[in-house]
């Protein structure tokens, strides 16, 4: 006889639930004296006592009483064998209440009310009361479960008290507990048969609630849901005790499954106490004992957000509170003024160092808002260290405020240039430790005076102070704003002109930056490149280029479009027509290049009135989107009139739930996709309830639909044949044994899904299955029951290939076992698995293993015949290789583990194949086990064939004593060159390791710590730790490797400096050429400081007489045209920048430094002869070649003879002269002396003919 679970009882549910002044009604028979022994393992009475179980039957002689249920030598009942009962239950009453008895004809003793109970349902009941306990226990058994409950509920809510039960349950979850149509109430009511009542939708005091009784739709209600002190509803049980308790645990079940997890937060949380809280997270966490919460913190919003199981939440949030409150009433505070640059040095890390440091928090009013005051907040025995804190942190740091030059709008424009290339950034990653701030956009527009505030070390910030200073310095001059609507910038920065735009660069070296379309600013920035290596200094160019930069871009937006205003009354009740769904109809009339700007409303600014719209834009785009606007508000009113078509129509109130949805998915997509109002209303609900007095049910349900007629009518008729599908529906249940249920659902229930769709049908597969064979499903299935409901057509052919699947599934779900040695399993798994994977993938078998005994383990193997024999073979074959093994542990010291295992494994690797081991890694795998990184041990595993073993352990034993003699040496190597002795990737140190056959070790490397201590370390006390290298190995590899090292050690550099004054730096630099002269004696130079102005001073403007001379080559000739020559001589250092540059020359030998430092004397030396300039201008450049010569041979003579440097210029007909006075003007006679030598002869009439010098052409 098969015995189900026992039904949870009452006893259970009240000392589940705790109910105070309830006294227990059904106490446990622990302490009650038994008159047999237990039947069972549970604590029942034994049901073959007669004592304990007297019969209702009349008496008989004793004699006849024994009872023959399990008796052994019992007489065997003949027929009515199989009408014995199948199921049984039991339960016990320590009071039988009988308050009600004789009343309104119900039965007036306990006898009565079980023959009653007999009669009513087909049970087995007997009834056994002990004097001493006052308990009595009954004992129920029936061939059907289903009047075996009924009956035991009838029992015990006639001998149980009626009792009242309110469950305050949260009201968004009231829609829940009623569910779809009311079903899950009329549930809990027919298994519980209790009265429960929840107040009707109009009569509750809470708003914004949804919970109906018809359950027509249902609100989706989220797993996780924010808790806000959400109001609860009042539901009241009534009825006997026990019926009560199992309703109010019913209810409680489903209102903690649906509120599992929740959302709290803790908000205005005082910003002085936050700061205190955010340390103790840790403990807030174990507030949560193990449950799964995490905790989110908005600074801005002074709010912690905590999610997770509900409990856990609860427990961390009234932590927090506690926290909250404990801080608010314990911390006191002062007020100090600092000024306003320093309170940077108090936010972020700095204010978390005080807090760590002091226990005291400080709190700054905004960086943009007046003031200089800061508050400390903490305990009063704190606030003196908190003060200290304070000042030390405010006086941390240097900090310069760097202004920006005036009037305000050129520091504008200078900020914007900053903010737009990301120089703050720049300075500060180009200074290491500063830090870099710059006004925001807000104080901006407000301030009078914008200062950088640079902090850091002072002189790190020094150094950047005088990079910005330079950087100010160029741009000087070189910005301007340009008013342009920004309605159009997106069109003149568009694809279109982007050549135009950075032509601007290239070609007048300026930068062009529209601001971001949403600050809907007008102002065009114009920047002369500074940092452009071809950047001119002049004023006079830079607002020259600007200027023609901004004229091209009028240029521009002249060609653009003109920009009109228009504003157009439309009454606001029209706008969210305008603006459509999610702002979709409003971006279509903008458009995609955003060229127009339409604001509704009270947006558009006018006081007066909010029905009007405002366009703004190019005058096109203004009148297209006006005609757009009006016709949308045109088809608006008319769609107001025609979408009023009301539709009336019933349906049968059975298909309503499914042609909703779940939680009105179904409704709604009919409602979205055509735009009309669905309402469904019960028939009956007009009707009057006093016409009969037995209200007979609702069968129709009648639907309203409002909406366009044309959208009401195809929404009426989807509604009608969605309805007559399901009147056309149909279940059936087929029968498909169990074990073949997870390979017709498939993987995430692909090939079910998949049959669901293309028949239309709903397939449902028993889930798990209980003790009594039935299916955990909302359907009644056994366990190898499969329902199939939808359309008969659908059903028949859904079932048909569910059918040919079974079939199929039989052929190729065969299964083979067998057994394999335990000690082969590992081999047949492989790393993680590898092996039996790439079986199972080969093959295409399921394999499972299960060992069952240290010598041997099964393998069942499931598949088709071929996969399966496939399969098997390949596990055999494995398992063959795996002879008798053997296991022997040897210590070795964990220091030599690594060396044994080597890099990537690969010394282990060598020793298994030294010994004459497998080279398959595979295999290899678990011959030798070393302890894992933690593991206390020393101990190494060597696992496999005897003989292969023994070998392992002889050549382990005889590597470890090679390594127990090795030695560790130390070896001076300068840090700087550790880089190039290790060479790329290692290689150079590897070559060195190979030879030598060391192991070398440098500083920072992983294994540095591991090798020991240099047993010279004494001889090398005095060298710096970062030049220590280790040699580890035999006494005369170290020795060897020792000395390779110290042969590569490169000797150290030569140094001298010298102080070189920056105005000759050009001069002596000579355009790189000194420095690359240097290298071919090894010589490096550094400079502390580069000269940042030109090489020679800026040529003068032209004029009649430029120092009292003026050259003319045609003086022989006074008939002749002449052609003159522009001759200027300027002071060389007359402008030159001030200051010292000094120079440090690093060479590999004295030689070479003497040579260095004796070139760069006589270099200076020149350079201060080099005291005058002289801008010497031809008409033209075609004597230019001839002044050169060939590969400059003419140039180098002159500057030979005249001792000047000589430059001709590329790109005009300007050479430059410089030198002493004297130089430059033997020089410049020289080069006129050689272009009047190549000068054609002016011998015969002008107009004839005549020839050049050497042939050339004629000049006329």
């Amino acid at each position: 006889m098969a015995t189900p679970p026992p039904i949870i009882d009452a006893a259970t549910l009240q000392k589940k639930h705790e109910l105070e002044g309830a006294p227990d009604p059904f106490p446990s028979l622990d302490s009650a004296p038994s008159a047999a022994p237990a039947a069972s393992s549970n604590g029942r009475p034994d049901t073959t006592s007669v004592e304990a179980f007297p019969c209702l039957a009349p008496s008989a002689p004793t004699n006849a009483v024994k009872s023959v249920w399990g008796s052994p030598v019992a007489p065997r009942i003949k027929a009515t064998a199989s009408k014995q009962p199948l199921y049984s239950d039991s339960f016990t009453l320590s009071v039988v209440d009988l308050s009600t008895a004789g009343k309104d004809g119900k039965p007036t003793s306990l006898g009565e009310i079980m023959r009653q109970v007999v009669a009513h349902h087909k049970i087995k009941l007997e009834a056994s009361t002990n004097q001493k306990s006052r308990q009595t226990t009954f004992y129920l058994k029936s061939e059907s479960l289903k009047e075996l409950d009924k009956a035991k509920r009838e029992l015990l809510a006639a001998l149980s008290p009626v009792v009242t039960l309110v469950v305050n349950a949260p009201a968004s979850l009231i829609p829940t507990i009623i569910g779809s149509k009311g079903a899950t109430l009329k549930l809990i009511r027919d298994q519980t048969g209790v009265k429960i009542d929840i107040p009707r939708k109009d009569t509750l005091q809470v708003t914004g609630q949804n919970g109906s009784a018809s359950g027509i739709e249902t609100p989706a209600i989220t797993g996780e849901e924010e808790e806000e002190e959400e109001p609860t509803i009042p539901i009241t049980i009534i009825g006997p005790q026990s019926s009560a308790l199992e309703a109010q645990a019913l209810i409680n079940e489903r209102i903690a499954a649906r509120r599992s997890r929740s959302t709290q937060h803790v908000r205005d949380i005082p910003s002085h106490v936050l700061s205190f809280i955010v340390p103790h997270r840790s403990r807030f966490q174990d507030a949560a004992e193990g449950a799964d919460v995490t905790l989110a913190l908005n600074v801005g919003a002074r709010e912690i957000t905590v999610s997770g199981d509900r409990e856990g939440v609860v427990r961390v949030v009234e932590t927090i509170k506690s926290a909250v409150t404990y801080f608010t009433n314990e911390i006191t505070s002062f007020k100090i003024t600092l000024p306003k640059r320093q309170h940077r040095l108090l936010t972020g890390k700095g204010a978390e160092d005080i807090l760590a440091k002091s226990k005291c928090a400080v709190v700054i009013a905004n960086i943009e808002e007046p003031g200089d005051e800061i508050t400390v907040w903490g305990k009063p025995a704190d606030l003196a260290a908190g003060m200290t804190a304070v000042m030390e942190k405010a006086n941390s740091a240097y900090i310069h405020e760097f202004p920006l030059p005036g009037p305000i709008a050129v520091s504008r424009q200078l900020l914007t240039y900053m903010t737009y290339v990301g120089y703050a950034d720049t300075l500060a990653a180009a200074h290491p430790g500063v830090s870099v701030y710059t006004p925001t956009a807000s104080t901006a527009e407000k301030a009078s005076v914008l200062n950088v505030d640079l902090v850091g070390d002072k002189p790190a910030v020094d150094n950047a102070v005088s990079q910005v200073s330079q950087l100010i310095g160029k741009l000087i001059g070189a910005t301007k704003d340009v008013p342009i609507d920004w309605l159009i910038h997106r069109v003149i920065n568009s694809n279109k002109n982007a050549k135009k735009i950075k032509a601007f660069h290239d070609v007048q070296n300026v930068l062009v930056f529209f601001p971001p379309e949403s600050a809907e600013q007008s102002n065009v920035l114009l920047v002369y490149d500074p940092t452009s290596p071809n950047a001119s200094p002049s004023p006079v160019e830079k607002a020259g280029k600007l200027e023609e930069v901004e004229q091209e871009l009028l240029k521009l937006v002249k060609d653009a479009a003109d920009v009109k205003t228009v504003t157009i009354p439309v009454e606001k009740k029209w706008h969210e027509a305008v603006v459509g769904k999610n702002g979709t109809t409003l971006n279509a009339i903008i458009g995609e290049d955003k060229a127009l700007s339409i604001k509704l409303g009270a947006d558009a600014g006018d006081a007066s009135t909010e029905d009007i719209i405002l366009i703004r834009g190019t005058s096109a785009d203004v009148n297209r989107a006006s005609k757009e606007i009006q016709k949308i508000v045109e088809d608006a009113k008319n769609d107001e009139i025609v979408s009023s078509h009301v539709v009336e129509f019933v349906i049968d109130r059975e298909y309503v739930g499914r042609i909703v949805g779940a939680r009105g998915s179904g409704v709604n997509k009919l409602r979205d996709t055509l735009g009309v109002s669905i309402d469904f209303q019960d028939e009956a609900e007009d009707k009057d309830e006093k016409t009969s007095k037995k209200k007979k049910p609702v069968q129709l349900v009648k639907v309203k639909i409002v909406g366009r007629k044309e959208n009401t009518e195809d929404a009426e008729k989807r509604i009608k044949g969605q309805a007559d599908r399901l009147a056309d529906e149909t279940s059936e249940i087929v029968k498909i044994p169990h074990e073949y249920h997870s390979s017709l659902i498939g993987q995430g229930g692909k090939y079910v899904i998949r049959l669901e769709e293309n028949y239309a049908v709903k397939i449902t597969f028993p889930r798990d299955s209980a003790e009594n064979g039935e299916g955990r499903t909302r359907e009644t299935l056994k366990s190898d029951e499969v329902l199939i409901k939808g359309g008969k057509k659908g059903v028949a052919d859904a079932k048909s290939e569910l059918l040919e699947a079974v079939e199929f599934e039989k052929e190729s779900n065969n299964v083979v076992k067998f057994s394999v040695p335990t000690r082969s399993v590992a081999r047949i798994l492989g790393k993680s698995g590898a092996t039996i994977n790439e079986i199972k993938d080969d093959t295409g078998a399921q394999i499972d293993i299960d060992k069952v005994s240290d010598d041997q383990t099964n393998i069942q193997v499931r598949g088709t015949k071929t996969a399966i024999a496939e399969a098997k073979a390949a596990i055999l074959a494995i398992s063959d290789q795996v002879v008798e093994e053997t296991t022997v542990l040897i210590s070795v010291e964990s220091r030599f583990h690594r060396t044994l295992i080597g890099a990537g494994g690969q010394g282990l690797k060598d020793l298994i194949l030294r010994c004459g081991g497998p080279s398959d890694p595979k295999i290899q795998a678990g011959l030798v086990r070393f302890p894992r990184q933690g593991e206390l041990s020393d101990d190494v595993r060597l696992r496999g064939e005897p003989k292969l073993v023994a070998k392992l352990q002889a050549e382990l034993e005889k590597t470890v004593a090679q390594l127990k003699d090795r030695i560790v040496l130390a070896v001076d190597v300068p840090a700087s060159q550790h880089r190039s002795l290790i060479g790329r990737g290692g290689q150079h140190l590897n070559d060195l390791q190979a030879k030598t056959g060391a192991q070398i070790q440098f500083p920072g490397s992983r294994s540095y710590n591991g090798v020991g201590e240099a047993e010279n370390m004494e001889a090398l006390g005095e060298v710096e730790p970062a030049n220590l290298v280790k040699v580890s190995g035999t006494r005369e590899a170290c020795e060897k490797a020792v000395e390779a090292l110290k042969s590569l050690i490169k000797p150290p550099l030569t140094i001298a400096k010298m102080t070189v004054p920056l105005k000759y730096h050009h001069a002596v630099a000579q355009q790189g050429n000194f420095f690359r002269s240097l290298h071919t004696y090894g010589v490096q130079v550094e400079q502390s400081k580069q000269a940042q102005g030109p090489a020679v001073p800026v040529r003068p403007p032209a004029t009649e007489d430029t120092n009292g001379a003026s050259a003319r080559i045609d003086d022989a000739d006074e008939e002749a045209p002449a052609v003159e020559v522009q001759w200027q001589v300027v002071s060389n250092y007359q402008d030159a920048e001030e200051g010292e540059s000094v120079w440090t020359f690093k060479a590999r030998d004295q030689a070479g430094l003497d040579k260095a430092l004796k070139l760069a004397e006589d270099a200076i030396a020149h350079a201060e002869k080099m005291s005058h300039v002289g801008f010497l201008t031809l008409p033209d450049r075609s004597l230019f070649p001839r002044i050169v010569g060939t590969k400059g041979a003419n140039v180098a003579k002159l500057r030979a003879e005249s001792g000047a440097d000589i430059t001709v210029s590329r790109e005009d007909n300007t050479i430059v002269i410089v030198g002493s006075e004297e130089a430059i003007h033997v020089a410049k006679d020289a080069i006129l002396k050689t272009t009047t030598a190549q000068r054609p002869s002016r011998g015969g009439p002008r107009d004839g003919p005549r020839d050049g010098p050497r042939g050339g052409p004629r000049r006329d």
